[in-house]
């Protein structure tokens, strides 16, 4: 019997606290029983139940190394969580890594440059960077954590202006799986650095990270909520006018109910309804005047509107990603498939425009896959009804990807096999495979 098969057999909580403390580890540790342990163990999905040996909260990156280190000696499971958005497989029986605390942020706003922490959210990079007229490539949530979001890709409302979150990468800092750091630009490791711009987290832990900032401090944005009974027709006469708008301009059509809030009248909260999200990087009228087509098939206003904000106010918020397609067309039998979506408990579907920026990233752009797709689908729960005319192309994102068995199907061919490769030389033996995995060649 080995001596690593030994420690797994014997390893309990108290001897993993021990040996994280022996190694230097400088933050907080929780094993069950403890007053904390429930609380940071949970990942923001209600239903996520993940039973770690212990929890530990990184407060620098030489604890990082520590808990790489403990874990790889006694052969345990180690699964990394800042805010618990991108949270898929359980730590059970092992250890989860907190990095929320890793909280640091550096805005160098003549170089246009963020640099953060693991457990950084967007919303303190968007007031930051705001302040000095700048915008990070954010999602629809101020709450999620940068790293995580950043490493899977990363889709927001300025994408088609300036691409993808991990297009804007231009440094990181990175525990391998033998617990060294490395640092990794497009001149230093140059392969680990275009495999973590896409490849998720399966390739090292990241301790720093350095993105680009962009000149925008105004936007006019919002949604727009209108009768469901035109659905089909606005969707038809959006596959066509989506083709012919600028990349300043970010859309969605949202299948949906209007919220059940004071901010809505009374008669129309919970209605099933047809919203417009929007985001144009320019000026207001410009905005409202190529939007004025869009908005006039769909038929009168029922609620919301568009108004010129600071980026930072304009989150929109985002459908929980259940299921996710992405397509080339919105073809008549989809299009009359969602505009079926009328009764009780029908789900909320989002179709979002992609292109622009996102399809031309220029040289050396890091495996975010598929991005020549017109659009992506997201549906909140699972629809039989739309099982034969959903899911035809194969293709995913790895933001949205609620299944982990799925991961391949994010990438291109070409880049799965390059993306295994370069985890065969930083973790050859998949180490860090609680997360959308990619197993070494």
């Amino acid at each position: 019997m080995t001596t690593q098969a030994i420690f797994t057999q014997a390893t309990t909580a108290d001897e993993v606290v021990a040996g994280l403390l022996g190694a230097g580890f400088n933050g907080a540790t929780h094993r069950p029983g403890d007053s904390e342990y429930d609380v940071q163990r949970q990942s923001v999905i209600p239903s996520f139940d993940s039973r770690p040996l212990v929890v530990a909260e990184a407060y620098c990156r030489t604890d990082v190394q520590a808990a790489v280190r403990v874990a790889q000696e006694r052969n345990l499971p180690l699964a990394v969580q800042a805010t618990g958005h991108g949270t898929k497989v359980p730590a059970d029986g092992g250890i989860l890594l907190r990095t929320s605390a890793m909280s640091s942020m550096l805005i160098d706003p003549q170089r246009m440059i963020a640099k953060v922490g693991p457990g950084t959210r967007w919303g303190a990079v968007i007031d930051a960077a705001g302040r000095s007229g700048l915008a990070p490539l954010a999602g629809s949530s101020r709450d999620v954590g940068v790293t995580g979001y950043t490493l899977g890709g990363g889709v927001g409302w300025l994408a088609r202006k300036y691409g993808f979150a991990a297009d804007s990468v231009v440094r990181a800092e990175v525990v391998t799986a033998e617990g060294r750091v490395v640092t990794t630009s497009a001149d230093e490791h140059p392969d680990l650095f275009w495999a973590i711009r896409g490849g998720s987290g399966n390739f090292g832990i990241v301790t720093s990270l350095e993105f680009r900032l962009y000149p925008v401090s105004k936007v006019h944005a919002g949604i727009v909520y209108f009768g469901f009974d035109r659905a089909a027709e606005t969707l038809e006469f959006y596959r066509e006018w989506s083709a012919t708008i600028p990349n300043e301009l970010s859309t969605a059509i949202v299948l949906t109910r209007i919220p059940a809030s004071p901010d809505f009248p009374a008669d129309l909260r919970g209605t099933r309804a047809l919203a417009i999200k929007a985001l144009y990087a320019g000026e207001g009228e410009l905005a409202e005047h190529i939007l004025k087509p869009l908005f006039e098939v769909a038929g009168p206003r029922l609620a919301g509107g568009l108004r010129t904000m600071p980026f930072g106010e304009s989150a929109m918020g985002g459908t929980p990603a259940r299921y996710l397609d992405l397509v080339d067309a919105l073809p008549d039998a989809l299009i009359a498939r969602f505009a079926e979506l009328t009764g009780e408990g029908a789900p909320t579907v989002e179709i979002r425009h992609w292109g622009g920026a996102m399809a031309n990233p220029g040289p050396g752009a890091g495996p975010v896959g598929h991005r020549g797709a017109t659009y992506s689908v997201i549906v909140d729960q699972e629809v039989p009804q739309l099982a034969d005319v959903l899911r035809t192309t194969g293709r995913t994102f790895v933001n949205f990807l609620a299944d982990p068995a799925r991961t391949a199907t994010a990438y291109s061919e070409d880049d799965y096999i390059r993306l295994r490769e370069v985890k065969r030389a930083y973790d050859a033996d998949n180490f860090f495979h609680l997360n959308h995995n990619i197993r070494p060649a």
